[in-house]
């Protein structure tokens, strides 16, 4: 081996080490777990509330598990696209649930392309519901 071809497996082996550090920061941030904390996800998909029933509210899931549903129709979620990156901040946890009765989280989110910004539960339910 050559000495410029010992720089040239180092460099690709650094180049190899960076292109691992960026793959790892594509993917999402898990969900906050204490108001107050945020994370970043990609909108994994855009939807109504019920299925292919429009006028029926607003519905956005992410790659990292997360859901925000609405009654309403929002703008700005229905702005958002496949692939946008988006800040979730988890702003509110119901109080008093049953074991294991998660849903009712509510959450602020961003979206960094459009910028636009919608607060939405994780279900069309709090705790408790039906």
């Amino acid at each position: 081996m050559t000495r410029n071809s010992g720089v040239a497996l180092r460099a690709l082996g650094g180049a190899a080490a960076l292109m691992s550090v960026v793959a790892g920061s594509a993917s999402a941030d898990p969900l906050p777990t204490q108001v107050g904390a945020c994370a970043v996800a990609t909108v994994k998909q855009v939807e109504t509330r019920l299925e292919n029933m429009p006028g029926s509210g607003s519905a956005i899931s992410y790659d990292n598990g997360g859901y925000q549903v609405s009654y309403d129709t929002v703008a700005a979620i229905d702005a958002s696209r496949l692939g946008d990156s988006v800040k979730l901040c988890l702003i509110s946890i119901p109080k008093n649930c049953p074991p294991g009765d998660s849903r009712g989280r509510i959450y602020g989110a961003t979206n960094l392309r459009t910028h636009g910004q919608w607060t939405e539960p994780d279900s069309e339910h709090a705790c408790g519901g039906a």
